[in-house]
């Protein structure tokens, strides 16, 4: 019941992932992203123990599609699963097992992939994927979230979505530079926008609060905050 897009950034090397469902928390159990590794996602009837062995295949040296085809072949229950993976260079697979709830399907996109189940239709996957290539030039979480949004304005999922999540990692940071999650909402996309927009004028200042605190931003001149 989750609709997703994994996408890579050439500009600046940057992937990561963005997803809406009627489920609650998704953001903590669907995604999986690693800087120099790549990103996972496990949906449908969710197992969050394929993550990190999705990723754990890719740091061992196993491209996007070998990932999905050993993960589809050796693991138990996968006509329950949806499973995608999308490695630094850009390649992407996806499977969507013969059970997972109707409709369900995913498109390998340039330097994406979009996975979807329970959607009002077909036409959602292919509506996320024009979303996401839309404006090739855009910053890559603006793809993402313009993907999802795509995804909504064309049926979205069958049950009323809930929650909603953006994660984005940076080859050069050694951890997420974006992960921002809406919980328990009406308008999970909507919100995971405003907090996308709220959030990206901080995400250097706290990038660098990590790395070089003394001479790092006080983000209370930004947003009246610490």
């Amino acid at each position: 019941m989750t609709f997703s897009i994994l996408g890579l950034c050439r500009r600046t090397g940057r992937y990561g992932v963005a997803l809406a469902t009627s489920s609650i928390g998704a953001g903590a159990r669907c995604p999986f992203v690693k800087p120099g590794v790549g990103v996972i996602v496990t949906q449908a009837r969710t197992d969050p123990r394929l993550g990190p062995i999705g990723i754990d295949l890719m740091e061992s040296g196993m491209d996007a599609g070998a990932v999905v085809k050993h993960v589809s072949e050796a693991m138990l229950d996968m006509e329950w699963r949806q499973f995608a993976a999308l490695d630094p260079s850009g390649g992407a697979a996806f499977h969507s097992g013969a059970s997972v709830g109707q409709p369900a399907d995913g498109m390998v996109v340039k330097d994406g992939v979009v996975v979807g189940n329970w959607v009002t239709s077909e036409s959602v996957i292919a509506a996320m994927a024009s979303g996401f290539e839309l404006n090739p030039g855009d910053d890559l979480a603006d793809r993402l979230l313009q993907s999802i949004q795509a995804g909504l304005e064309e049926g979205g999922e069958k049950d009323p979505l809930q929650s909603a999540a953006l994660i984005i990692v940076d080859p050069a940071v050694p951890f997420p530079v974006i992960d921002l999650r809406v919980d328990l909402s009406g308008t999970p996309i909507a919100d995971l926008r405003v907090a996308w927009e709220r959030w990206a004028p901080l995400a250097d200042g706290y990038v660098q609060r990590a790395l070089d605190p003394s001479a790092a931003p006080d983000t209370r001149t930004l947003e009246g905050h610490a």
